[in-house]
């Protein structure tokens, strides 16, 4: 729904908000930073890991990750540790498959911060909880629901607008598409298939009829020193040349 979609400017509002919420909010501003920057689901953000998935972290510019798994949420009767997650394969991808994504520069700041205040927790992941363990689904929805009440306007939050943590990484592949990003790189950097891409987030590419039309004219544009409805191009049937001859 792209009534759920929010924009740069709210999405900051946002994560100042969380970041606002005490030491557990500063503990996940730069975890929801991932799926809003970086079109991260919630279980490939928890299972993430400095060595292993953090390629570049420059001091400027861009930087990248490659995801290796993810910790879905399965319930305890579903898991062979009997734990709530597990580490998986990426969803979509067969065991050992990876996905490069690129690093927003804003949210290399957010994790380079993160890491030089936090550390790294066990397995050497980059989110774990106050205690050390794995970041519970019921600790950050708490602070996303607060952040969000926070950030958003009355009238902003009556609506369905990034009702839920994914709404953040449909914000992404909303904001990459939009950006002219080709279809094929987006699905690639979300971990989807092209088709599923542009079925699911057709209706969220907006406000590009404009620049479409731009592109066109462009393309029809009469040639340097010709007039509009000039037929000083067409080919003269009077005088048939070696390019246009016939009977």
């Amino acid at each position: 729904d792209p009534a759920v979609v929010i924009n740069s400017s709210q999405a900051r509002r946002f994560l100042t908000a969380v970041g606002n919420q005490g030491p557990r909010g500063e503990r996940l501003k730069a975890f929801f930073g991932c799926m809003y920057y970086a079109a991260l689901r919630p279980e490939e953000a928890i299972d993430l890991r400095r060595e292993e998935n953090l390629i570049s972290l420059p001091e400027r510019g861009w930087g990248e990750m490659r995801l290796t798994h993810s910790q879905p949420r399965s319930g305890t009767r579903w898991t062979d540790s009997g734990k709530s997650r597990e580490r998986r394969e990426l969803k979509h991808r067969a065991a050992g498959e990876t996905r490069l994504v690129p690093v927003h520069p804003e949210l290399v700041t957010l994790l380079r911060d993160h890491m030089d205040r936090f550390g790294k927790g066990p397995g050497r992941r980059i989110f774990i909880g106050p205690r050390g363990g794995v970041v519970a689904e019921w600790a950050y929805l708490e602070v996303f629901h607060t952040a969000r009440r926070e950030a958003l306007t009355e009238a902003e939050a009556r609506t369905p607008l990034m009702g839920r943590p994914y709404d953040l990484r449909h914000a992404a592949v909303s904001t990459w598409l939009n950006a002219g990003v080709p279809a094929a790189q987006v699905a690639e950097w979300a971990g989807h298939s092209v088709d599923v891409l542009l079925r699911v987030y057709v209706k969220c590419i907006a406000g590009q009829q404009g620049e479409a039309k731009r592109r066109i004219e462009d393309a029809m544009r009469p040639l340097e020193g010709d007039e509009p409805g000039s037929t000083s191009q067409l080919p003269r049937l009077d005088r048939p040349d070696e390019e246009h001859s016939g009977p």
